[in-house]
């Protein structure tokens, strides 16, 4: 009889002790995981996606909202550019994409920051001039009061080899 008492007792014990510990995971998110259950990858990688559809459509209100304050741009001729600046470019129309194909992406995250480096092929035009061609790029992404916004974007263009 005390045997079965202390058994009961244990299984209590086990089963008040279960949904704790899986709360504890939940807030608690092991590494990469966020707590509703996704990796933080999945999260850069939507958010990838929306910046690229912001860009095709030069949706400059959509940009407000990813861009932090102190982002800042280098492109493929070396030129630096600041958030307001981008803005400005997209609204003008100096800047203006047609196609972004993403054909590589690596997510590499470090707790609230995320690097991502691409391989795409763009199609656009810069300043009035046609640009097309294949480009890597690094965008950096840091979580700023429970947002992720884009801090720094670099792009570099891909010389194709010569035969």
């Amino acid at each position: 009889m005390k045997s079965m008492r202390l058994f009961v007792l244990l299984l209590v014990a086990f089963s008040l002790l279960v949904p704790a510990m899986a709360s504890c995971q939940v807030a608690n998110p092991p590494a990469g995981t966020k707590a509703g259950g996704g990796t933080v990858e999945q999260e850069i990688k939507t958010l990838q996606g929306q910046v690229t559809q912001c860009i095709l459509k030069s949706d400059t209100t959509c940009l407000e909202k990813y861009f932090a304050d102190d982002y800042t741009a280098i492109h493929g001729d070396g030129n630096l550019s600041t958030k307001a600046q981008e803005i400005e470019n997209f609204k003008s129309g100096a800047t203006k994409y047609d196609s972004i194909n993403v054909r590589e992406a690596k997510i590499r995250t470090y707790g609230d920051t995320a690097v991502v480096n691409a391989l795409a092929f763009v199609k656009a035009t810069i300043n009035g001039k046609p640009y097309s061609g294949d480009v890597r790029n690094t965008r950096v992404w840091v979580k700023q009061n429970g947002d992720w916004r884009l801090v720094a974007f670099q792009t570099t263009r891909v010389v194709p080899a010569t035969q």
